[in-house]
């Protein structure tokens, strides 16, 4: 049960080299409207003003930070980041070790998510707020879904309405999540994202309907995309 004085802390793990994107320098780092990518991701979630602290788990020796400005706001705690993600967000959930209490909330979301709004995370705190568990933003299935074969043969055609896509932040009791990423590892289970640690440890997970435009950014052409999702943000 939620209490009046269960606190939200933010996670954003950025250790990640991203080279499915570029061998040059992760992904992060690409200009984007002007910014970094980085930059965009981390300003979006200083708007939120119930967020008590954002960790970011990276490369603290990564020159590339330089030329991110929000990475010295003070709501902004640099840690070590871990080889995988599941690892990054332990270690950040690790540095709130002294100040997060099990029933706190942790917010955990992609660096490379840029596009993110603020009412769309306000709106995952409302839904979840009350929640035992956590929840996550997901985003409809609106194409026809297939079943692919190793050998890239159709093997189905899935039921979309019984599919969504999961997208970040990512929700959940600061207390739970600890515990759940810390028992796949334990069993040299690697999570692609914290749902699957909490699922994986027996408890459901709350859904809750985002926007379609919170883009994560994974291939080159991305970039170009994310910059027209920005553009028309900014007309709405």
């Amino acid at each position: 049960m939620t209490t009046n004085t269960s606190k939200i802390w933010g996670i954003v793990p950025a250790a990640g080299q991203g080279k499915r994107f570029s061998e040059a320098k992760p992904k992060q780092f690409f200009q984007l409207n002007g910014q970094l990518v980085a930059e965009h991701s981390l300003s979006r979630l200083l708007a939120v003003s119930q967020l008590e602290q954002i960790i970011v788990p990276s490369d603290i020796d990564c020159s590339w930070w330089s030329q991110v400005p929000c990475i010295s706001q003070t709501k902004i705690k640099q840690v070590v980041g871990g080889e995988q993600r599941a690892n990054s967000v332990l270690n950040g959930l690790l540095a709130l070790d002294q100040v997060a209490s099990d029933n706190d909330w942790v917010l955990v979301h992609d660096i490379a998510r840029p596009c993110i709004t603020a009412e769309d995370i306000n709106q995952l705190i409302s839904v979840v707020k009350d929640h035992p568990v956590g929840g996550i933003l997901v985003a409809t299935v609106d194409e026809t879904l297939k079943k692919v074969a190793v050998d890239n043969h159709i093997t189905a055609t899935v039921d979309r309405t019984e599919h969504k896509l999961a997208q970040t932040p990512q929700m959940f009791r600061y207390g739970l999540l600890k515990q759940a990423i810390c028992a796949c590892l334990e069993q040299n289970i690697m999570p692609t994202d914290e749902a699957f640690a909490i699922e994986s440890a027996g408890h459901k997970v709350l859904a809750v309907e985002g926007r379609r435009d919170n883009l994560k950014i994974t291939r080159e052409e991305d970039l170009a995309i994310a910059a027209a999702i920005m553009t028309s943000q900014e007309t709405q």
